[in-house]
Parts: structure tokens; sequence; C-alpha cells
């Protein structure tokens, strides 16, 4: 399906409401993307890793390709990895990365796990496990209960979303370390935005079926019901003209809108306003590059 975009341009440096929720810091050679709000806890380890940096070598570009991708070697990635890992000073950490695969499934981790679990969330109250969520245009939500010293890393596509796994995410963490939601820190790191995230009419009937305020996700509102205009301008019989053209998505907002009911605090959900599809210069995106796509990582962790 092909990318719809609005007059964004991709810039080299962070402007607008990206540059006041989070911060950029270098180490190691290695570009990290924070949250203020976060980094203020001396006891928390987390960060959301860009594209520059790396080993991988793709188009005479060195990139921190942090997935297991058909174009990149395990072992690039391994060292993508441990550099990552050192920049965010966690190096020796276990790093607790799922086989994704777009679903509502979280795991509790007290230990690390011997073999890479499926899942879309991981949850832990337990310090040096360094929870990890990989994406290219889905949206990665990080959480902390400051109260209770427990985290959270969730990816969120769209059928993730349509799901609910952010708000089944705090459920789980209310069953498990009696998290209460409005003591809750968000972190929506950068995703494919709203300007480029093109869906089927058949998307958001879906979103209708789930959520009251799907409406407010879309640029302009259809479920494929409505008359197609097309068909009357070219005078084609119905079943021969184009189908109806997609919406655009804006599924860090459906997010958003999830947490918000689950129960934070508007003013404890902070979103890097960063559309990866607009920013090849930063950010790895599957929708722009297709198969030659890397792989960004959100991490987050407690210290001891």
């Amino acid at each position: 399906m092909p990318v719809a975009k609005r007059s964004l341009k991709p810039s080299t440096a962070l402007k607008g409401p990206a540059s006041r929720v989070c911060t950029t810091r270098t180490s190691r050679g290695i570009k990290l993307l924070e949250i203020p709000a976060l980094s203020k806890l001396p006891w928390l380890i987390h960060a959301f890793s860009t594209r520059p940096g790396g080993v991988s070598a793709l188009e005479g570009e060195n990139l921190l390709n942090l997935g297991f991708t058909d174009w990149d070697t395990r072992e690039n990635v391994q060292k993508n990895r441990r550099r990552f890992q050192a920049a965010l000073g966690a190096s020796g950490l276990p790093l607790i990365a799922l086989k994704q695969f777009h679903s509502d499934v979280v795991h509790s981790f007290d230990t690390a796990p011997t073999d890479p679990c499926r899942g879309d969330a991981t949850i832990t109250d337990r310090p040096n496990l360094l929870l990890a969520v990989q994406t290219a245009d889905c949206v990665p939500i990080l959480l902390v209960d400051p109260k209770k010293r427990a985290v959270a890393a969730i990816h969120a596509g769209w059928r993730g979303t349509l799901a609910r796994i952010a708000a089944k995410t705090i459920g789980k963490m209310q069953m498990h370390f009696g998290t209460n939601p409005p003591d809750l820190l968000a972190a929506i790191g950068p995703s494919i935005g709203p300007c480029c995230y093109e869906v089927g009419t058949e998307v958001a009937t879906q979103f209708l079926s789930q959520f009251a305020d799907a409406p407010d996700y879309f640029d302009e509102f259809r479920t494929g019901d409505e008359p197609n205009p097309i068909q009357w301008l070219n005078m084609m019989p119905p079943g021969h003209q184009p189908p109806p053209k997609g919406v655009l998505l804006d599924l860090p907002k459906a997010n958003r809108s999830q947490l918000l009911a689950a129960g934070l605090r508007p003013r404890n959900i902070h979103t890097i306003d960063l559309c990866t599809a607009c920013r090849p210069d930063l950010l790895f995106s599957y929708r722009k590059e297709g198969s030659a796509s890397g792989r960004l990582m959100s991490v987050i962790a407690l210290r001891p």
C-alpha cells in the first residue's frame, strides 16, 4: 500500500514537541533518546535507540541495527546490541527481547528466560533485567511504577493496539505488583506518525468496533461502506470502480487514549513526536524502507 504523506520533511535536529519531551544523549558514539521525567529516577535505566553508530553496513552507512533481519548478519546485530548496552551503562545485563508477533501476550519475568518467548510485552519488578521491544514503525511504550519499582516494555502495532495490549499490560502490573495506574509514568517512543501511516478502511472498521473514540484516530474516518464518488465520475458500474482510498491512522494517539482510559494521568504520559518514516536520518521505517529496514530497540530496567 503506498505511503501517504503530508508536508513534513526530514530534518537533522530534533525540533518541536519531540525536543520538549525527550533529550538526545550520545554515549560511545551511540545516540540515545531519553525522557527527562524518567532520567530523573536514579534507579532506572531507559532509552530509545536510533539509526546511526553501529557496525551494520548498508548502502554506505554504518547502522545500529538491533534486530535480526535478512540483510544483516547475526554477528553484526550482536555487536550492535553490545554497543547499545555499553552506551546505556547496562553491559552484562541480560537483554530480554521477545519473539514479537503483534499479539496481546504479556510476560512477567523474575529471571531471564533461557529461550526467547513469544509475546509483545514484558513486565518485571526485579533489578538487572533489561526489558526490550523492537520496532521499525510500530509504537514502543515504556512504563514505570515509581512507587512499586516495577517496569514494562510494550510493542504496539495496529493489531496489538486493537487488542488493547497497553491496557492489558497495566492490568498485569496491577495483578503482579499492586500497581496503581495514576502512579504510572509512560513514555511513547518514535513510531510512524499520522502523516504517513495509511491503512485500509477495514482497519478503521475494526477500531470502530472496539473503541468509542476511534474516529478521532483517523484523519478522515471511513469504513468503506460510504458511496464511492469515483463510481459516478467515471460511469463505472459497481464492482468495477477503484476501491476507496485508505485512511491515515494516528497509532500513538490511539495508544495514549488506552493509557488514559486505564487510569494514567495526562501529565504522566510523554510522547516523542518523531515519525519513523519522516526521519530516515535518525530512525528505521519498514513502511519506507521495506526489507532493507533495520530495527530500533526501546529498553527499560531497574538498577540494583
